[in-house]
């Protein structure tokens, strides 16, 4: 039976070659109309900040550290308030949001 489709399509070459153009035709028309359903990124960038000194208990870190920072970062410009957590694995932590999309690797905001 194969050999009965090879030899009816070497015998009729121009039938093959308009129906493999049709469906290459064909193709390219689906895949230039074909829509993408693309969904933006909507989670916000965050800089997380961990301190931890060893020998000091929480509120110490809290007081020497974690204050200190926070009130450094929060003059910097294009960033959200600062967010305070603690949890037993770092003394304190704090959270920032850049408001801009600029690059953190960059170090300007």
């Amino acid at each position: 039976m194969l050999e009965a489709v090879v030899r009816s399509s070497l015998k009729q070459r121009i039938v093959v070659v308009v129906c493999a153009l049709a469906a290459f035709g064909f193709g390219i028309h689906a895949a230039q109309n074909l829509s993408v359903d693309a969904f933006p990124d909507v989670t916000n960038i965050q800089v997380q900040v961990a301190t931890e000194v060893p020998g000091r208990s929480p509120d110490e870190v809290e007081r020497l550290v974690t204050i200190p920072v926070e009130i450094g970062m929060t003059g910097l410009p294009g960033l959200t308030e600062p967010a305070r957590r603690t949890s037993p694995a770092s003394p304190s932590s704090l959270s920032f949001s850049p408001t801009t999309r600029r690059s953190i690797s960059l170090g300007s905001w």
